[in-house]
This record gives structure tokens, C-alpha cells and sequence, in this order.
């Protein structure tokens, strides 16, 4: 049973229902001070509070999803492990499984779409890093053989997993839904997360003698799609989604690389880089890289191009709002930017859970399949 299977949890529940009660039962019988029954007390409270600290720690964990496996949460990591192949006429991606989404009629791609885990790799940055792929129903339909469509590169936050964007963000329904209610079109979504060199945090940053993390999502990553799926290359058909991390990784990516994407959202995004012992010496000293790191900055200094932004953040629960707002100022046309703000909001899967829609409905209004 998986780490985040409900009946892991159900299991850990119940023993530590059974240990409670055995513990009330036999502590009459374990007052007494001999050695038998001072350890059988230990042992019965040390018993029920680990199972009620499992219980909680699992209960949290498929809310949250901080763990997608027990490989994750032991730190053994394995879904690098895959060989690609690079010979002559090779693709970029390679398809090693795939999976029903959470949508009606799935097991048939044709009603319920599909989810392709591949492994992508970076023909410039040299990065090979694992993704689900979700292919909306439309893209098996005969109808649609012969038709391209637009694609929206979702990044979760760091340390975050992609499984956190399919079970606990749930974009592939959440897609598929809104599509059938007419509030957005078709989409291909490309679900990662933002560390392609784990376990650091490389922030979407080109750092010198070490990951080339930009050139991997900006340029290596919309190539390889788009030569493996039917998605066109200009700037209207890719948008870029992410929350936290992801989330500044979007919008940084957007403001530098409006060659390639035409539409970024950023939910509960910080706009500089992050310096901590997680990221390491990003820019080795280099200026210039850290202030184009700088995402208020770099509106300042960037020429605009004609690109579309969303930036969220909520009134209570949230600390970047001010910079959010500075973020909105700083814009300038041809460029535009639209923003969501709750009213209450922490930064946490539920607060995403509720942007989420219209982010779908804003970035499927800005791209185009052709």
C-alpha cells in the first residue's frame, strides 16, 4: 500500500483506536512497579503515541501531498533511474508509463484523457528530469486528429513532487472539468517540478558550472513537447503555471522568455530568488545574474514584450502581498497583467486549490492552438 492510500491511513487510525483502549483496559492490571509491568506501561504509551503521531503525519501528508511515495519520504529517490536512448532520430521524450487521470470516463483516453510519465531531455542544458503529461480527451478524438493545442507548462513548489499537482492540486480534472463547462479550451498540461537537479533548489536559474535550469524550461523543454505532442512553438500557444517556487519560476521565466511563452501565472509567488543553504551559491558572484533574477527589478530593466502575467495573493494568510502589488505597478504595456486576491488564504494547497480555476480559465484565454 502507497504512502498516501487511504487505507495506510485507515490501518494507522485503527491501531491507534486499539492501542488507546488496550492501554485503558490493561493499566489496572500494569500499576504495580515490578520491571514486567513498568515496561509494558512504556511500551503501551510510547505504542499509541507513535500510531496517533502516524496517523496525523498521514492524515497531513494526503492533504498536503509533502511526500508522494515512501521512496520520497525516505530520500530515495528514484525516478531519475530511467535510460534514455539518444541515437540517431531519437526523441527528446521518452514515455516510461501511463495512468488513468481522476475524471469521468477515464480508461478511455477519448472521455477521460490521459497522463503520460516521461522522461524529458535537455538537448541544450543536458537535464534529464521525469514529468506527467496530461492529454486532454480531445487530443484522441477523431475530430481533432489533425489539431494542434495549446500547452501550459504547471510547476508545484520546492520541495514539492509532480504527484502533489495531479492528486493534490488536481489539474488534470480540474482541466477536464472546465473545459466541459465551455469556461476554457483543450489544454495540454506538462506537470513538474521546478528542481530538475534534486535536491536543490536551483530556482530556475542558469548556474555557472552547474544546472542549467532556464535553458532546461525555457528553451529545451517547450522544443521537446512540441516535437513529441501536436502543440505549435510560438509564444501564444505555451503558458507557464506555477504555485510558490513554481510560482516565481513562471513568472521569471515568462519575463525573460516571452519568445516562448506567452502567458505565466503565478500563485503565491515570491519575485527574487531564494538564497539558503537549499539553493547554494546561485550566481558565484555574478551581478548582473542576480539582479536579472529579480523579478521587480527586471520589470524595470526588461524591455516589455507582448505577454500576459497573473499574480495571486490574499489579504490575510499570505506575506507577498506588498511585492505582489509592486509587481502589478511595475508592468507596462504592450505587456498586461491581471491578479486574483482572496481575502483569506495561507500558502497551502487549499488556498491554490481555489485559484486554480480561473488561473485554467485566464491562461486558456490567452493561448492560442495555432
Amino acid at each position: 500500500m502507497g504512502l498516501t492510500s487511504n487505507k495506510v491511513l485507515a490501518l494507522a487510525v485503527v491501531l491507534a483506536v486499539v492501542l488507546f483502549a488496550l492501554t485503558i483496559w490493561l493499566w489496572p492490571k500494569l500499576a504495580n512497579r515490578s520491571w514486567r509491568a513498568v515496561l509494558g506501561r512504556i511500551g503501551l504509551l510510547l505504542g499509541t503515541q507513535l500510531m496517533l503521531f502516524a496517523s496525523v503525519g498521514l492524515a497531513a501528508n494526503n492533504s498536503f501531498l509533502f511526500y508522494g511515495s515512501w521512496a520520497d519520504l525516505f530520500g530515495q529517490e528514484n525516478g531519475m533511474g530511467v535510460v534514455v536512448d539518444h541515437s540517431a532520430g531519437s526523441k527528446d521524450i521518452k514515455v516510461t508509463g501511463k495512468q488513468k487521470p481522476d475524471t469521468p470516463g477515464a480508461g478511455n483516453p477519448a472521455a477521460g484523457g490521459e497522463i503520460q510519465k516521461v522522461v524529458v531531455q535537455g538537448q541544450r542544458s543536458k537535464i534529464a528530469s521525469p514529468a506527467y503529461v496530461y492529454l486532454p480527451p480531445e487530443y484522441f478524438q477523431k475530430k481533432y486528429e489533425n489539431q494542434k493545442f495549446p500547452a501550459a507548462v504547471v510547476l508545484t513548489g520546492y520541495p514539492g513532487t509532480a504527484e502533489n499537482l495531479i492528486k493534490g492540486l488536481r489539474y488534470p480534472k480540474t482541466a477536464w472539468a472546465q473545459v466541459k463547462q465551455k469556461k476554457a479550451q483543450p489544454m495540454i498540461l506538462v506537470m513538474m517540478r521546478p528542481t530538475v537537479a534534486p535536491p536543490r533548489d536551483t530556482e530556475c536559474v542558469d548556474i555557472p558550472g552547474g544546472p542549467q535550469t532556464e535553458t532546461f524550461f525555457a528553451q529545451d523543454l517547450p522544443k521537446a513537447v512540441s516535437q513529441t505532442y501536436r502543440v505549435g512553438t510560438k509564444p501564444q500557444n505555451w503558458g507557464f503555471i506555477g504555485n510558490s517556487t513554481g510560482g516565481y519560476c513562471a513568472l521569471k521565466i515568462g519575463i525573460h522568455h516571452p519568445e516562448t511563452f506567452g502567458a505565466s501565472a503565478g500563485l503565491s509567488a515570491y519575485y527574487k530568488a531564494a538564497s539558503d543553504p537549499t539553493t547554494g551559491d546561485l550566481f558565484h558572484g555574478d551581478k548582473a545574474a542576480k539582479n536579472r533574477s529579480n523579478l521587480l527589478w527586471s520589470l524595470d530593466h526588461v524591455a516589455p514584450a507582448k505577454s500576459s502575467f497573473l499574480v495571486t495573493s490574499s489579504k490575510s494568510g499570505e506575506d507577498n502581498l506588498k511585492p505582489t502589488l509592486k509587481f502589478i505597478e511595475k508592468v507596462k504595456s504592450p505587456a498586461r497583467v491581471s491578479s486574483i486576491t482572496l481575502d483569506s488564504g495561507g500558502h497551502n494547497f487549499n488556498t491554490w486549490r481555489r485559484e486554480i480555476p480561473p488561473v485554467l480559465e485566464w491562461i486558456s484565454s490567452r493561448l492560442t492552438a495555432n
